[in-house]
């Protein structure tokens, strides 16, 4: 009798323990992805009153740091152990930027994760369906007391692998090498100051972003829409160093820029590329 109440009371429960797996896993699966909410402030939009490709790239990366900090592999404590994360890739690519006032969202998970190099990826959406655009991005892990790459599946015994998401779509190619020829022109030099220094002493990510667009005019973009953008970090610059800009049309709407750096010293050394995409501008 026993074992017929036994059996009997696991058929009973069968149907709970699968629903509350179901939970279980469903939880699971929502923790690794995080979804922040934002507002496009009429103070991060341009002429057109749609948001600046730099503000949403810098929600962006805060929509990662959130999402890093609250699983324990964040910011915050890699800096206890001498230990930081740094930006080497990032692609954004949009079908239409966020307009002012609206509330939009970013959702972002970790694709993959190898030694040296974390995939991570970026949905820009206004939460209920519509979708703004995407993006992916390539971190590496360094000391900041040498400045050198390391490893990270050492941290916490290779904890972030944990937060894989790997069947999520990021419809978007990944960012590949920018190619350029020795006959970019050169386009200006400028200083760089204290607006564009962040927390790691060195010009934060986004203002390399953002001195780029800058090199063209207003007229441009009322003409034409800016699609993608990539961007590969090379080294780091600081203040005191002169960021001088080169310029190249690679392809119909396609351009390439490559930035130098000239140390006090008078040393030369290239910073970043980044290639842009950009197409007619849809006239309201």
């Amino acid at each position: 009798m026993g074992g017929a109440l036994a059996e009997q009371a696991t058929q009973h429960r069968s149907p709970t323990s699968a629903r509350e797996k179901n939970e279980r896993q469903s939880k699971t699966i929502m923790d690794k992805i995080g979804t922040y909410n934002f507002t496009a402030e009429p103070f991060h939009c341009d002429f057109s009153g749609r948001m600046f490709l730099g503000h949403l790239g810098n929600q962006m990366l805060n929509a990662a740091d959130f999402h890093s900090t609250d699983r324990g592999f964040g910011m915050k404590y890699l800096m206890t152990i001498n230990r930081s994360w740094v930006l080497s890739r990032l692609a954004i690519e949009m079908t239409e930027m966020p307009e002012q006032h609206e509330r939009y969202t970013v959702e972002t998970w970790v694709e993959s994760t190898m030694k040296f190099f974390t995939c991570r990826n970026f949905c820009v959406s206004d939460g209920k369906g519509r979708v703004y655009g995407y993006g992916r991005s390539i971190w590496a892990m360094i000391d900041t007391e040498t400045r050198q790459p390391t490893d990270i599946l050492k941290i916490d015994n290779g904890a972030i692998n944990n937060w894989i998401v790997d069947d999520k779509p990021c419809p978007i190619e990944k960012g590949g090498r920018v190619k350029m020829s020795e006959n970019a022109d050169f386009v200006r030099t400028i200083d760089i100051n204290y607006n564009d220094i962040d927390i790691n002493g060195h010009v934060n990510s986004i203002k390399y972003i953002e001195h780029v667009l800058d090199l063209w005019d207003i007229a441009w973009y009322k003409a034409s829409r800016l699609k993608r953008f990539e961007i590969a970090y090379v080294a780091e610059a600081h203040q005191g160093d002169k960021l001088s800009f080169y310029r190249e049309q690679t392809a119909e709407n396609e351009f390439c820029v490559r930035l130098v750096k000239t140390e006090p010293n008078g040393t030369d050394a290239e910073v970043c590329r980044c290639k842009l995409m950009f197409e007619k501008a849809i006239q309201p």
